[in-house]
């Protein structure tokens, strides 16, 4: 009687304990995400809205975003470097066109399938809603963008790359939260409590049914926390570091050395290089290859490269500019590079009177 009575005891209080912690647990449970327990389900559809034939995807959506934010992480710091808006954005549309076409092709050349099914059907090359972008590509492509565009626009090109870095590192956040959205990076099976379940039937996840409704360790995840850090730490050296180029040095060693330990998690197939099995993926070789890349860059940069002075335009510190007619100057005698270098220098008035010298003897 006492035992029966007891368990009466303990069964009601486990009802009134459970009655507190369910609804707790579902306050957690928002339909798209739900985090335990054990682990954090994602239920999200990669496509916003069907419009017609159209698809407008999250991941699209990230990018635009992602350049938006990237444009104003960058205002103050071009704005003090002597960048103006307009520079910034003829030079954005190039390095955006640069970074998609960089982007896709990379990632197109690393397919096993290359000949078979992009070079077969070349359609698929340029099939970005079928999925495929690599960051490595899209870097290899804008760098040198950014340095004929500083060209043109008669500008220090380290310092620009310093202002393009910063935008990517920034803009990147946002593809990796389209990533973890989308799916596309899985890590490996996993039991640890963080691990992420993928449970929506068009989620990239969900096309190999090895990875859909299975704990995989959150690699995309993984890759946005280390933006986040790398992007602190650029924050932090552009307002101190006077030397142009090592805003870029920093960050490509950051994304290379990152990419080379992320990877390690990230269920990618493993691949050979120059004969080399070392139980790497793709992007592994690649981030060694670009480590010893940077190396003789480095030299180069801290050998040429000199701190800003104080007062002075970082941009356009150095480098050559176009001369330009004092406002106000009505002659008609055409300047030559010297004259206009005369005037420049403020000795107009002996240039009105070699103008009127040339004029009397004519």
């Amino acid at each position: 009687m006492i035992r029966e009575r007891e368990e009466s005891i303990i069964q009601q209080y486990w009802s009134y304990t459970m009655g507190i912690i369910l609804p707790l647990a579902y306050l957690l449970d928002w339909g798209w995400l739900r985090i335990g327990p054990p682990y954090i389900y994602l239920n999200i559809d990669p496509v916003i809205v069907h419009i017609g034939p159209v698809a407008l995807r999250w991941y699209g959506l990230m990018y635009v975003v992602g350049i938006l934010i990237g444009l104003q992480a960058i205002v103050s710091y071009t704005k003090r470097k002597g960048i103006s808006q307009d520079m910034v954005y003829r030079i954005l549309w190039w390095c955006v066109i640069a970074g998609l076409i960089g982007g896709r092709l990379y990632f197109v050349l690393q397919q096993p399938n290359l000949v078979s099914y992009y070079l077969a059907q070349p359609i698929h090359i340029i099939a970005t809603w079928e999925g495929g972008m690599a960051f490595f590509g899209a870097i290899f492509l804008v760098i040198p963008t950014i340095f004929w565009r500083a060209h043109v626009e008669r500008i220090n090109p380290l310092v620009a790359l310093d202002a393009g870095v910063l935008f990517a590192a920034a803009g990147q956040i946002f593809g990796r939260i389209g990533n973890i959205i989308n799916g596309d990076i899985i890590g490996y099976p996993s039991t640890l409590p963080w691990s992420t379940v993928y449970q929506n039937p068009n989620s990239w996840a969900c096309l190999n049914p090895a990875t859909c409704n299975v704990p995989v360790q959150p690699a995309a995840v993984y890759e946005l926390l280390t933006n986040v850090i790398v992007l602190a730490v650029m924050f932090y050296l552009a307002r101190r570091v006077r030397r142009p180029g090592m805003l870029l040095l920093f960050y490509l060693y950051a994304y290379s050395i990152t990419q080379f330990l992320l990877f390690f998690v990230r269920d990618n197939v493993i691949v050979t290089f120059l004969g080399l099995d070392w139980g790497l993926k793709q992007a592994q070789w690649t981030s060694l290859v670009l480590l010893i890349v940077l190396l003789p860059i480095t030299y180069l940069i801290f050998r040429y490269s000199k701190p800003i002075p104080e007062g002075e335009v970082a941009a356009t510190y150095g480098i050559p500019q176009k001369p330009k007619a004092p406002t106000g100057e009505t002659s008609s005698v055409e300047k030559t590079p010297a004259t206009a270098e005369k005037v420049i220098s403020g000795d107009s008035e002996r240039l009105e009177a070699e103008e009127a010298t040339k004029t009397a003897e004519g």
